[in-house]
C-alpha cells in the first residue's frame, strides 16, 4: 500500500559535523555527514530565481494528501514533520524522547492524566501564537469527528477529555493508562484555521498558500504529481534552516531521477524509497556525489487479502476465497526463498524478514522459533497445499474447491522496481507449486486496496521508535465503519487474540513488560500468515556534495537522511556554498533533565539526565 510508513532509509558520510549544546556534563549531539565542500557554478537546483539556495529532493512517490488528517505516504506525513509542530520529537542522535511543542511533561500517579507544558515560543507562520488551545482543538477534534480520525485515530482513541486551562497548559485525561503518551505523533494544527473546515474526510488543505504552520518550513506551492515547494521559517524557534526553499520533486522514473542527480538538477535521491542496488554502484565513486546506505527503519513484506471487511460486518472486494485458510497463507510463504529475495534483488543490501519490526529497533525486535519459523521448503508447502484440499490437476495446476485453476492477483507499484523483480520470482516458484501469478502494478494502488480487490500485494511500512502506530493498524478497530468509508486499517485484519495483546502492551508503562506483549503480537501476526514479512531493506540514498556539505542522519551511527522521525536532516542541512562546514545552527538546541520524574527543557549548564522512555511509534 502507498503509506508514510512504506518508505525510508540510509548511512553516513566518512566524516562528521557536531553540533553541540553544553549542559554541565552532559550535551545533546546532532551528527552529520560531512563531505567536503566544493566551489563549482551553481547547479541549476540549487539556486532560486531570487538568488537564494535550494535543496531538490528527488523523490518516487505523490502526496496523498496534505491533510494532517488524512495523510499516511511518507512523503506527506515527512512534509507533515517539516511544517508542524508535534508534542514531542525524538533525538536524531539515538532515538530518545525530546521536547517540541511541548516543553515539558508529567503524569498523575494513576497515569491517567497528563499535563504539558506547551512553549511560548513557537509561532504560526501568520504571526500568531501557538497554544495549548491549538492542541487541545487539534485532539478534540480527532476524538468527535470520524474523518479527522482517518490518520491518526488510535492515538485519541484513549483520551477521555482534553483541555487547555491556559496558554501554555495542556492536559489530557485517559481511560486507562497508555505507554505512548510522549509519542503522540499527531502534528498539531492551528484551530483558527482549520476550524473554518467543514468537512475533514474531504479537505486536503492544497487550496490556500502558503499554509499556516509552526515547523522550520513553511508549505507554499504544490502541483499535484509533481513538486511541493517549502520555504525556512525563520522564525522558528529552534532557529531558521539554512537553506531558503526545500522542493520535493516527483519522478516516476527512477532511473530519470538519478540522472538528474548526476546533472546537478537535483540535490538528493530518496529512491523509491531506496536506489536500486545497480543505482547505488554506478553512482559510488562519482565526483561530488555520496551514497549513504545504512540499515533501514521498515519492513518489505507480502500483504494477503483476510477477507476485507467492515466493523458493520459488511465485506468488500473480492479475494480469493482459498486465502482464508491459514494453511494455504503459511504454504505460499514457505515456498519464498527470501535468502534469495536477499542476494539477488536487493544484492545484499537488506537483512532477511521474519519478524514485524526491523532489527534497527533492538528492544521490540523478533524472530520466530526455529520450530515456528516458516523456512524456505516447497516440497513441504507442497504437501501443506494438498492437506488444505488444494490439489492438482491432470495438467499440474492447483485447483481450488470449486474446481477451477488457482490463480492469485498481485498488486504492485509500479514506481518499485523491487516489486517486479520479486513478483517474477514469485511467478516462478508459485507456478511450481501449480498456482498461477498475475501481477497488476499501478501507479497508485490505493484505490483497489482500499477496495479489498487484490489477492496479495506488496506492502511495507516505516517503523518508529514506538512501534504503537504501526501495531494499531492491525486491530479490529482500525477497520471501516462501513464498506463506503475509509479505516485506518492497512490489511483489513482483525484478530480477537491480536487485540487482547494490542490493549495489553498500550496499557504497560514497564518498557521490557511492554517489549514482551509486542513480541508476543509480531509472533501472533506471523502465525496468522497475513502479513509475510519479507525482508527489512537498507535504506540506500544519494546526494551531492557541492550542493550539500552536511546533513544529519538518524540515527547517528548509522542512518538514513529522508524519512526520518523528526525533521533533523533537512533542518541541519548546510548548503556547500555557505561557508559553514561545521553544521552548526542558530539552534539553542535541546537538553532534557529529570526532576522528581518530570520532563523538562533545560538550557546551558542545566544538569542532564537520561529519561526512560516509553518508546513512541511513528509511520512517516
Amino acid at each position: 500500500m502507498d503509506t508514510n510508513d512504506q518508505y525510508g532509509g540510509h548511512h553516513r558520510t566518512p566524516g562528521r559535523v557536531r553540533l553541540v549544546v553544553a549542559a554541565g556534563a552532559a550535551a545533546l549531539t546532532l551528527s552529520a555527514a560531512l563531505a567536503t565542500p566544493l566551489s563549482p557554478a551553481r547547479p541549476q537546483a540549487y539556486a532560486a530565481d531570487d538568488g537564494g539556495r535550494v535543496l531538490t529532493v528527488a523523490v518516487a512517490q505523490s502526496v496523498d494528501s496534505l491533510s494532517p488528517f488524512l495523510a499516511v505516504r511518507l512523503l506527506s506525513t515527512s512534509i507533515h514533520r517539516l511544517t508542524y509542530e508535534y508534542l514531542t520529537n525524538y533525538d536524531p542522535e539515538d532515538n530518545h524522547v525530546v521536547p517540541g511543542l511541548a516543553t515539558r511533561w508529567e503524569s498523575s500517579p494513576d497515569k491517567l492524566t497528563w499535563t504539558y507544558t506547551i512553549r511560548s515560543d513557537s509561532r504560526w507562520s501568520d504571526g500568531r501564537q501557538a497554544t495549548a488551545e491549538d492542541a487541545a482543538w487539534t485532539f478534540q477534534t480527532m476524538m468527535t469527528d470520524p474523518g479527522a480520525a482517518t490518520a491518526n485515530g488510535s492515538f485519541v482513541s484513549n483520551f477521555e477529555k482534553v483541555t487547555a486551562p491556559n496558554p501554555t497548559t495542556l492536559v489530557i485525561k485517559l481511560k486507562k493508562p497508555q505507554a505512548t503518551m510522549t509519542a503522540l505523533d499527531v502534528p498539531i494544527v492551528p484551530k483558527h484555521v482549520w476550524e473554518k473546515v467543514d468537512d475533514f474526510s474531504k479537505f486536503n488543505n492544497d487550496k490556500d498558500f502558503p499554509v499556516v504552520g509552526n515547523g522550520p518550513f513553511v508549505l507554499t506551492d504544490h502541483k499535484p504529481d509533481s513538486y511541493v515547494r517549502l520555504k525556512a521559517n525563520r522564525d522558528f524557534w529552534r532557529g531558521a534552516p539554512k537553506f531558503d526553499e526545500l522542493v520535493f520533486r516527483y519522478y516516476k522514473d527512477q532511473d530519470a531521477a538519478v540522472s538528474a542527480l548526476r546533472k546537478g538538477e537535483v540535490s538528493f535521491v530518496a529512491g523509491s524509497p531506496s536506489l536500486t542496488p545497480a543505482q547505488a554502484s554506478s553512482l559510488k565513486g562519482e565526483k561530488n556525489i555520496h551514497v549513504n546506505d545504512a540499515p533501514g527503519r521498515r519492513f518489505y513484506a507480502l500483504a494477503v487479502n483476510p477477507g476485507a471487511r467492515a466493523k458493520n460486518g459488511e465485506t468488500l472486494g473480492d479475494g480469493h476465497p482459498s486465502l482464508l485458510d491459514q494453511r494455504v497463507r503459511n504454504a505460499l510463504f514457505k515456498a519464498v526463498d527470501r535468502k534469495a529475495v536477499i542476494d539477488k534483488v536487493f544484492q545484499g543490501h537488506a537483512v532477511e524478514g521474519a519478524g514485524y519490526i526491523p532489527p534497527r529497533f533492538t528492544q521490540y525486535f523478533w524472530k520466530p522459533s526455529p520450530g515456528q519459523e516458516l523456512t524456505y521448503d516447497p516440497v513441504e508447502a507442497g504437501r501443506m497445499l494438498d492437506r488444505a484440499g488444494l490439489r492438482k490437476n491432470a495438467d499440474g495446476r492447483r485447483v481450488g474447491k470449486d474446481g477451477k485453476p488457482l490463480t492469485y492477483r498481485v498488486l504492485c507499484h509500479a514506481t518499485d522496481p523491487n516489486d517486479k523483480a520479486i513478483g517474477r520470482y514469485l511467478q516462478e516458484w508459485w507456478g511450481e507449486l501449480g498456482i498461477g501469478v498475475t501481477l497488476t502494478c499501478l501507479d497508485n494502488v490505493t484505490d483497489p486496496w482500499l477496495a479489498g480487490e487484490y489477492d496479495l500485494a506488496f506492502d511495507g511500512w516505516s517503523v518508529n521508535p514506538d512501534p504503537d502506530f504501526v501495531l494499531s493498524i492491525h486491530t479490529c478497530a482500525a477497520l471501516p465503519a462501513t464498506p463506503e468509508d475509509t479505516g485506518a486499517t492497512d490489511n483489513f485484519i482483525c484478530d480477537k487474540k491480536y487485540d487482547e495483546l494490542y490493549a495489553r502492551q498500550l496499557a504497560e508503562y514497564d518498557p521490557d513488560k511492554r517489549a514482551a506483549l509486542v513480541k508476543q503480537m509480531e509472533s501472533r501476526l506471523y502465525d496468522l500468515g497475513y502479513m509475510n514479512v519479507m525482508a527489512y531493506p537498507n535504506a540506500v540514498e544519494a546526494y551531492r556534495t557541492d550542493q550539500i556539505a552536511s546533513i544529519t542522519t538518524m540515527p547517528a551511527k548509522a542512518g538514513n537522511i529522508y524519512g526520518q522521525d523528526g525533521y533533523w536532516s533537512w533542518w541541519s542541512a548546510v548548503p556547500a556554498d555557505s561557508g559553514d562546514s561545521s553544521g552548526s545552527s542558530s539552534s539553542t538546541g535541546v537538553v532534557i533533565g529529570i526532576v522528581t520524574g518530570v520532563v523538562v527543557l533545560a538550557g546551558v549548564g542545566a544538569f542532564f539526565a537520561r529519561r526512560r522512555r516509553a518508546t513512541a511509534d511513528e509511520r512517516e
